[in-house]
């Protein structure tokens, strides 16, 4: 087993992520499954750090350094295929995971992790939420200014969210995902002060799957139409077609199509003669970080400037 001084270490002594992904190997597979925060726990005191560098903590408070960086590495892995989650707050092993550990052992770096199909395809999602071309990267240097870091790291981990939310979407039903797109308009405060809102009978939904009334009498409406659908999956005209035919029996103007995949040429156009607003997986998990919908702030961090102001003050 790897010790403190066979690590690769920051200048402030504190193992790099990568240097821990094969011990966090070593012991995944010897323990083939694992509640999450023991098995941190463990790779962190396996390897004998000085109890400086073991305890030492964000000047925030904001948890345990060493810690927290082995569960971006355990995200790293997991995003790669190497370990799984069984249920919530325990993972295991998988058998690829067995598998690049049996050929590599503790020559398992970060670049044959990041090389894997699944954490390529991953980042391809990364990238497509970057439809301005501004695709943020890990962030592994320590030349930019403070706010250039926090600012690159905050918009990484907004992404890298984001895209295990809309994973997550994809293995849920259908019907899950048609609460899902209510709540969110709702939490957009599309139901106003007075209105309420209700996702439409499963086997008598006539097209629509949900419904906000905006005030008491229900004079203004959104109409809904929610598609859970893979990525490979997009939404074609016929979709819009049909959603616009119902919104037409219900006399509506208002109409809103929600995808977790995305939508054809054909169907934007269509959508647009239409006046349906159209919200693809990408905008929707964006919309449900801005929102708080399905996620919560873990923590959070304050950068400091000095008020010249004050300090000029007679």
């Amino acid at each position: 087993m790897l010790n403190y001084n066979d690590l690769k270490k920051s200048p402030d002594g504190m193992p790099t992520l990568e240097s821990m992904i094969p011990v966090m190997m070593a012991i995944a597979v010897k323990e083939k499954s694992w509640n999450n925060r023991e098995f941190i726990r463990i790779v962190a005191d396996v390897v004998v750090m000085p109890p400086e560098i073991r305890n030492k903590r964000y000047a925030s408070d904001n948890g345990n350094i060493i810690e927290n960086r082995l569960s971006w590495a355990m995200s790293r892995l997991k995003t790669a295929g190497f370990v799984a989650s069984v249920r919530r707050g325990y993972g295991e092993i998988t058998e690829l995971g067995q598998q690049m550990y049996e050929k590599y052992g503790y020559n398992l770096t970060n670049d044959i992790v990041v090389n894997q199909s699944k954490y390529i395809e991953h980042e391809q999602m990364i990238k497509e939420r970057k439809k301005d071309g501004e695709y943020t990267a890990e962030v592994t240097v320590y030349e930019e200014t403070h706010d250039e870091i926090m600012s690159a790291v905050e918009s990484r981990h907004k992404d890298e969210v984001a895209n295990e939310l809309l994973k997550k979407i994809y293995s849920q039903t259908p019907r899950f995902f048609e609460h899902l797109a209510v709540e969110l308009l709702i939490a957009m405060d599309y139901k106003g002060l007075d209105g309420f809102a209700r996702v439409t009978s499963a086997t008598k939904d006539g097209g629509i799957d949900g419904v906000i009334k905006q005030d008491p009498l229900g004079i203004g409406r959104v109409y809904i139409q929610a598609k859970r659908y893979q990525r490979a999956n997009k939404v074609g005209r016929p979709d819009i077609d049909a959603f616009y035919g119902a919104l037409r029996r219900e006399r509506a103007d208002r109409g809103v199509f929600i995808t977790s995949s995305s939508f054809s040429k054909e169907a934007e156009e269509a959508a647009k003669d239409f006046s349906i607003v159209t919200i693809d997986g990408i905008q929707l998990t964006d919309l449900m970080l801005q929102y708080g919908v399905g996620v919560k702030v873990e923590k959070s961090y304050h950068l400091y400037k000095i008020d010249e102001e004050f300090l000029e003050m007679e």
